[in-house]
Parts: C-alpha cells; structure tokens; sequence
C-alpha cells in the first residue's frame, strides 16, 4: 500500500528537444547552480532511500509504512528523471563524469562507515533544505524565466519534495526519540555537503565555459551581477530563517503549511504528469 498523500508519479519529459545552455534567465550562474545540485540528486536521492529504508523494521505504524514506501516511490523517480538530464549536458558539451563520481564515493562511503542513525538524520536535514528550497522557489517566481522542459523538471521535483518532507523526519523521531544531538549533527553534515557540492559544481560549470569560451569575463560579471535582484534577496532571507527552523528543539517539517501552494501547483504538475 502507497499513501494517498504521496502520489508516486511518472514524467513524461521531452530531453530529446534542444533545450538552451543557460536554461535558467539566460543566466549561466544560476543554471549552473542548478546544474550542480542536478548531478548530486541520483546517488543522493538513493542514498536517502537506503537511509530511510533501513529503519522500516522498526516501523509499525500501517500509515507511517504506507508513507516510506511513497517516499522511496517518489526519490527512485527523481534519480531516474535527474540522470536522464545528464545527456542533456553532455551533448551541450560538459564533463559530468567527474562530478558525479565525486557525489558517489562520498555516498558510498557514508553508507559502508557511517550509523544508520547519523545516515538518517543526515536525510532528514538534507530533506529539510530541498523542501524549504523547492517551496521558497515555486512561491517567489523563480522559474519565472525557464525553459519548459527544465521547468516541467523542476516543479515537477519540487511538488515532490513538499509532500514527502516529513518522512523521514518521522522516521528518525520514532526511531531515535529525543536525540537532538543526533538532528543537529546530521543537519550539519547536509549542509557541509550541500555547500561543497553546489558551489564546487557551479566552479566546475563556469570554468568548463571560459575554457570553451562560451562566456567572457564580461558575461560572468552580468550574471553576478543579477544575483543582486530583488527577488533573489527576498528569497535569500526567507531561506535562512526556514533553514534555521530545523534548529528549533519543538521543530516539524509540517509546522510549515504549505497547502495553498499544494493546491496551486499540484494540478499544474499533475495535468503534465502520469501516475505511475
């Protein structure tokens, strides 16, 4: 049985179509920072569904049970669609492989040498930042200015993020009751990791375009210089506070209500999208 709640869809996205370099505002920096959290999400999408499915011995509740099998539904299709991108970037002429190697030895390596509690705390965190993100990002316009296809992918993603959010977080509160500690420790280490990887990323995806010469310092400038926006500002400081939210001792992922924007988007996505 799959819950109610967390529909496990299946894409019907169009790769095959020329899809634009800067996908994102014509903007390379802000589609590389994408592009970058992009190459993490297969391995690091299964690596939550292991941490997650680990613990589901230890689950009783029908509802909660119903609710991980959704979750790992629903992750098994983000890493599915996110890889079929990386031929996208490919045929645009980027290395991947190296990145996506990166992203693999680090998750293979939490797997084989690191608790399974820490493994899920790490998930629960890291599941924190793509569902603040993804909210933060379909309420403040910023795909305003995408191309359909990556769009589609995007919401699609996102609507997906928010409907599962609590999962693991649920799982880890029934399986290590009142070990705050043990939050706090895996938030940090999903930040650390986030941050390397998508700075680093954007770093690789920029430096393989001036070496291409597909951008010029002047091009680099203009795109920094529109991460000054207005728009982009406001939605830096509704992530923070978000963000810091886990912190909280009394903290749940669905203290945050995101129902009006469930309600917005959802038929959206699902007009596009066929249940799997």
């Amino acid at each position: 049985m799959l819950s109610q709640n967390i529909p496990v869809r299946r894409p019907a996205l169009d790769f095959e179509r020329e899809i634009p370099r800067f996908y994102l505002e014509d903007n390379p920096l802000k589609t590389h920072f994408f592009n970058a959290i992009n190459l993490a999400f297969p391995d690091g999408e299964r690596f939550f569904v292991r941490s997650v499915h680990d613990h589901l011995a230890d689950i009783e509740d029908p509802a909660l049970r119903a609710d991980v099998r959704a979750f790992c539904g629903q992750e098994g299709q983000h890493a599915n669609q996110h890889e079929r991108f990386f031929e996208v970037l490919r045929r645009q002429g980027y290395e991947v492989d190296s990145m996506v190697g990166r992203v693999r030895r680090i998750a293979r390596w939490s797997n084989e040498h690191l608790p399974r509690g820490l493994r899920l705390s790490m998930t629960a965190g890291a599941e924190h930042y793509t569902a603040t993100v993804a909210g933060l990002a379909l309420d403040h316009g910023m795909l305003d200015d995408c191309d359909s296809t990556m769009r589609e992918l995007i919401e699609w993603h996102a609507i997906e993020e928010i409907e599962h959010k609590h999962v693991a977080f649920d799982v880890l509160r029934l399986a290590h009751p009142w070990n705050y500690p043990l939050r706090v420790a895996g938030f940090a280490i999903a930040t650390l990791v986030a941050l390397v990887l998508s700075y680093g990323g954007t770093r690789a995806f920029m430096m393989q375009d001036a070496r291409a010469r597909r951008i010029t310092q002047a091009d680099y400038i203009t795109a920094r210089g529109k991460l000054r926006g207005r728009k982009l500002q406001r939605f830096r400081r509704a992530l923070q506070w978000q963000l810091l939210a886990y912190l909280k001792p009394g903290f749940h992922p669905n203290q945050h209500d995101d129902a009006a924007l469930l309600e917005r988007i959802r038929p959206l996505v699902d007009s596009r999208l066929v249940s799997a």
